[in-house]
């Protein structure tokens, strides 16, 4: 018999097994091979892990180097929830409507449509039911195992992640019909909003398109292909910069996600190794530019480089 051609298969089958592919060859490496390796993938470069001057080098670094005890409870979707209502209140959380290590029984699953399941410990981890026939508890329940059943969320080397206890959540839809809402993520350099990434069409076609604090395009792309049409300034944008930058105050680096829905701002997450660092800027200065407001004044957060020296 004929072993099966991998390019028979479904392509989203064959992009799953190669991916578990790459990330069990990761695992079996050092973190500092792994790292290098998954960069010069995203990057076509070696990174400068000793004496980082862009922004995705430092993020490297703070995957080898930032053992700062608070990341991994701020990066956990379900322990972060006490730390924002603690600093901005219950009114920008998103309610948990339940979350444990398994999926209660199938009698005791009602809430209220429509609702999200996803994990606490990693990103594209969503089921979306948002209608009877997307609950479907047979494929739910298989994907929440293979969620618990992955060996770490962090085979790109996000140190925080593997000090997060996995766990399924359940929390509300909050879009509009159907349709995701957009994320608006806040790049929080020194305690200061700089940047605002929105992200549109992530069930569709992915855009990703940046703008200042003040709300004025920029010129560069990073990952995605920036949306064409216009996105309107939101409507709580100062409250949600100064909120990104109260939750982020005490790092010198975080990004803030956030939602604005139905005039409301809501909290959504607290990410520390945005795109692991493997994301490409387009041009790639914005990549240098973005990693001179990451400051090295903390121990903790990027720290204490020599003289940065540029790639030859």
């Amino acid at each position: 018999m004929q072993a099966a051609n991998v390019t028979s298969l479904p392509a989203a089958m064959t992009s799953r097994l190669l991916k578990r592919w790459y990330h069990g060859l990761l695992r079996r490496m050092s973190p500092r091979l792994a790292v290098s390796l998954s960069y010069a993938l995203g990057h076509g470069m070696i990174p400068r892990l000793e004496y980082p001057t862009t922004f995705t080098e430092k993020i490297q670094f703070r995957k080898l180097h930032d053992r700062d005890e608070r990341l991994p409870r701020l990066a956990d979707k379900v322990l972060v929830k006490a730390y924002v209502e603690e600093r901005l209140g219950r009114e920008w959380l998103i309610p948990t409507l339940w979350h444990g290590r398994a999926l209660p029984p199938v009698s005791d699953r009602t809430w209220p449509m429509p609702f999200v399941i996803k994990a606490n410990n990693g990103s594209a981890t969503n089921c979306f039911v948002r209608r009877e026939a997307e609950k479907d508890w047979r494929r739910i329940e298989a994907l929440c195992e293979r969620w618990m059943a992955a060996p770490n969320r962090a085979p790109l080397g996000e140190w925080a992640y593997l000090h997060i206890a996995p766990q399924i959540m359940v929390e509300p839809f909050v879009g509009a019909g159907d349709v995701l809402p957009w994320d608006y993520k806040f790049m929080v350099f020194s305690g200061r909003v700089e940047f605002i990434q929105v992200d549109t069409g992530r069930a569709t076609v992915h855009r990703r398109t940046f703008f200042d604090r003040a709300w004025v395009r920029q010129p560069f792309e990073l990952k995605y292909p920036a949306e064409p049409a216009n996105i309107p300034r939101p409507v709580n944008l100062n409250a949600m910069i100064e909120a990104a930058e109260v939750l982020a105050a005490d790092f010198g680096f975080v990004r803030v996600d956030l939602y604005d829905v139905r005039n409301r701002p809501l909290f959504g997450e607290m990410t520390f190794y945005p795109d692991s660092g493997t994301g490409r800027f387009r041009p790639r200065l914005y990549d240098e530019q973005w990693g001179r407001l990451w400051p090295q004044s903390s121990a903790r957060s990027v720290s204490t480089y020599p003289p940065p020296s540029r790639r030859s």
